[in-house]
């Protein structure tokens, strides 16, 4: 952990805190980085890259389509839509093809940022998507940005909850307990050796089930970052972006704060759910 000198004042946000709180504010907060920013700002994703996914998507939204026999409604959701570049994108991709796809399909961004100028007013734009329809629900590097708690191999051998202040300095907190102490055994096994650590993934296994609950039929899918339990880094992956580059990762809402996602914990967690 990156510790401050003994006697040092605490952190400017009122004193450590552990990770998950900490960039829960850092992010999506009233001066959060992502209410604040566009993300195509700071980095690229395939949304950003190139046409070629976006027809992708629509060649897949087109297949879920055929799959559920044509509904006269067809939801296509777009979970942490940015500024909703990539429901622009199909949309675009869908047009002047043959067939009523284009009239049926209902686009929905799902994102805390508010609804920017300038988009399609097709798009219907919410914090959080609609229940019960049918279609596709597609989350393209969002689940990576699911703040989290961190945790770290004490000297004692115990997994111990990462502090961290607003600068981004580092302290070591409590042990792990409780429900993420079950997550850490199941899914993220740390050994004794000290400096070793993980990332609790149970809210993103929430936020995965919550996202998939949406659909009445169709298909989820996620495309991120990932590890499964069998590959977990042994030293994590929090980074921070700005501006296209790598940095520090700090809490202080001028950078997006990411860590890499146990895509199959959030699978279970979703599959637990129904």
């Amino acid at each position: 952990m990156r510790r401050r000198a003994a006697g040092a004042a605490a952190g400017a946000a009122g004193g450590p805190r552990r990770w998950r709180e900490a960039a829960e504010e850092a992010l999506y907060g009233p001066e959060g980085f992502f209410v604040r920013h566009a993300p195509a700002a700071h980095f690229r994703t395939s949304v950003h890259a190139s046409p070629l996914f976006a027809g992708a998507v629509a060649e897949l939204l087109r297949r879920v389509d055929g799959v559920l026999g044509h509904p006269a409604e067809l939801a296509l959701i777009d979970y942490g839509a940015g500024r909703g570049e990539l429901l622009t994108g199909v949309l675009a991709a869908l047009s002047g093809q043959p067939g009523d796809l284009a009239a049926r399909v209902r686009p929905h961004a799902v994102e805390r940022a508010p609804r920017p100028e300038g988009l399609d007013p097709a798009v219907a734009w919410s914090a959080e998507p609609p229940r019960g329809v049918s279609g596709l629900l597609f989350a393209n590097e969002w689940l990576d940005d699911v703040p989290l708690d961190v945790a770290e191999t004490g000297g004692d051998g115990v997994p111990r909850y990462v502090l961290v202040d607003a600068d981004g300095t580092e302290h070591p907190g409590e042990p792990v307990s409780g429900e993420d102490a079950r997550w850490l055994d199941r899914w993220w096994p740390l050994p004794p050796a000290p400096g070793l650590r993980a990332e609790i993934g149970r809210p993103r296994d929430a936020a995965w089930a919550r996202a998939v609950s949406c659909l009445e039929r169709g298909l989820a899918v996620a495309v991120d970052y990932a590890h499964t339990r069998a590959a977990r880094p042994p030293l994590g992956t929090l980074t921070g972006y700005r501006e296209g580059r790598e940095v520090r990762p700090v809490p202080d809402g001028r950078c997006d704060l990411t860590a890499h996602v146990a895509l199959d914990a959030c699978a279970a967690a979703a599959e637990r759910a129904g």
